[in-house]
């Protein structure tokens, strides 16, 4: 047990700190679709620009120099678009230096695994903890190469973070690579521009508590109304007072629309991007504000009824209730999901996933998720698994930061908390103890609902292996094989040496008896030197065979 790392305790995981709602722009005018597309477009050149500028800032970036490109935009726009459009900028650049660091961190880790691996002998065996050295004097130099070229990148990375530059694309980098294999992306070069041109449009602003409606830039009334501050070169093409056009199409919040009503009509700030889905030819509209932080409930007070344990996997979840002693109840439940296609169509399969789990939940009274506190950032490397390239295109499938993120906002929603349990050893500790027990006639247990059933067993603090208990404690026995002896092995529980009276008699229990003779009450109850039994007295004695009687 040595070489097993610390269990980490499960913990309440807190829920969303906002919401963000998204609806579609209906019955929209040819006139209505021409002013947002101008105003995106203008907007959006001034982004840029700022952007530009707030990169060449770097890190001498001030209060002050803020200020500055703010009055610059202010004449070509306005000054509600002109703070929103600096906000966007320094918020890229913010998330920039995040990745950056991000990188340089990747790039130190497979650095160093390189160069352990490097200097081991050809073909030497790995351990668990530390890999081993490469299979052929072929794969040496090669990763001998690549170590130089990590090298090099590492330090243009160090550089680029020490002189504050880093390297943003409006629109997207992916995107723009698209343009150069439009072949393999089935798109012509005009649906490619249009694609562009709407991912580098600017039609977002963050509301603003105690104006009307919580934004005076994008406005919504609690009707459905949508109307726009317009920027000063397009006022003329206005058609309401204070240079706004109203458009003609109508807004209308499905979910969670009660929320949003409360909030726009007492005029708490509410913030909104207008997008155009290229694909869908359609206008969409999301609203999003901050919630205030929900008050954790106590571990104990969400297991007081039990859990519904989740195992993550690439393709789907597997979940197993759990009643408040650890026993699985019912059978195990599966909800598949495709990763393939689309971000937003691997989205919505996530979504309608975990929208089946949580009303499941609901269903059983159950006020308690667990899932793996899962996070593969460190473990999906090419340098740390080499030429399992299979197993890392798996993991690095398996959505666990969507999936957290959705599953603690829809949790929150219905009130179900979601519990965070530490993923050590549960796959193979549940395949271990688990996954035969639960396997019958009528039920196949897999591997990963065995894996449910350790999550949710490690989330109510039971324990999660069936072996020897530690010292101190007893756990469960396992019932005798064939017949009450040791014929196929020792069984589970063993008395320890040191105890005294382990030898002795069993204590008298009341009660029917299947036996003649009750338990204690035999003439030799208490002489274990008179049973037969190896190493007794009884054994050994000295004993004369009697004379063979006389051939007559």
């Amino acid at each position: 047990m040595g070489g097993l790392r610390e269990v980490a305790e499960p913990f309440v995981a807190s829920g969303p700190a906002g919401v963000a709602i998204r609806t579609r722009i209906k019955q929209l005018t040819p006139q209505d679709e021409k002013v947002l597309r101008l105003v995106g477009a203008h907007l959006g050149a001034l982004a840029s620009k700022d952007l530009k500028a707030r990169c060449a800032d770097g890190l001498e970036h001030s209060t002050e120099t803020w200020a500055a490109r703010k009055r610059a935009l202010t004449p070509a726009a306005s000054s509600r678009w002109a703070g929103a459009i600096t906000k966007a900028s320094h918020d890229q650049w913010a998330l920039s230096r995040r990745c950056q660091l991000a990188h340089i961190q990747s790039l130190e880790a497979g650095i160093a695994t390189i160069e352990h691996r490097l200097a081991q002998p050809v073909g030497a065996k790995g351990t668990k903890n530390e890999p081993g050295g490469y299979r052929s004097r072929q794969e040496w130099f090669a990763k001998s190469r690549r170590l130089h070229v990590l090298s090099d990148r590492l330090e243009r990375a160090r550089a680029d973070r020490a002189a504050g530059r880093v390297h943003v694309v409006r629109g997207g980098k992916r995107l723009a690579r698209t343009r150069h294999h439009l072949q393999a992306a089935q798109l012509t070069e005009d649906q490619w521009r249009e694609r562009w041109e709407c991912k580098r449009w600017f039609l977002q602003a963050d509301g603003e508590s105690g104006r009307r409606y919580g934004n005076e830039t994008l406005r919504v009334t609690p009707e459905g109304r949508l109307s726009i501050k317009l920027p000063a070169p397009l006022r003329d093409l206005a058609n309401a007072p204070h240079g706004r056009y109203v458009l003609a199409g109508t807004v209308r919040f499905t979910h969670r629309h009660a929320e949003w009503a409360d909030r726009v009509e007492v005029n708490r700030a509410v913030a909104y991007r207008i997008h155009y889905d290229t694909g869908r030819n359609r206008w969409y509209v999301t609203a999003a504000w901050q919630s205030p932080p929900a008050r954790i409930i106590p571990l104990e007070a969400a297991l007081a009824d039990g859990v519904i344990a989740v195992d993550t996997n690439a393709d789907h979840l597997a979940a197993w209730r759990l009643d408040v002693h650890g026993n699985p109840i019912g059978h195990p439940r599966h909800f598949f999901y495709d990763l393939t296609g689309t971000a937003a169509h691997r989205d919505a399969q996530v979504r309608h996933a975990l929208t089946r789990l949580l009303h499941w939940a609901k269903a059983c009274g159950v006020a308690a998720i667990a899932v793996e506190d899962l996070d593969f950032t460190a473990q999906k490397t090419r340098e740390k698994h080499g030429r399992r390239t299979r197993f890392r295109q798996l993991i690095s499938g398996m959505p666990t930061g969507r999936l957290r993120a959705r599953l603690s906002s829809m949790a929150d929603t219905l009130g179900i908390a979601v519990i965070a349990v530490d993923p050590a050893y549960t796959s193979k500790w549940g395949a271990q103890h688990w996954q035969k027990p639960l396997t019958g006639k009528n039920r196949t247990t897999t591997r990963h609902d065995a894996a449910a059933v350790a999550i949710g067993r490690r989330a109510q603090g039971h324990r999660i292996r069936l072996g020897a208990p530690p010292s101190g404690s007893w756990g469960r026995t396992a019932p005798p094989p064939q017949h009450r002896s040791d014929a196929v092995g020792h069984r589970t529980v063993q008395a320890p040496s040191g105890i005294p009276g382990r030898e002795g008699p069993r204590p008298r229990i009341p009660g029917p008896r299947t036996r003649s003779v009750g338990a204690g009450c035999g003439a030799n109850a208490g002489n274990q030197n008179a049973q037969h039994r190896s190493g007794r007295s009884a054994e050994h004695e000295s004993w004369q065979q009697d004379s063979p009687p006389l051939s007559p």
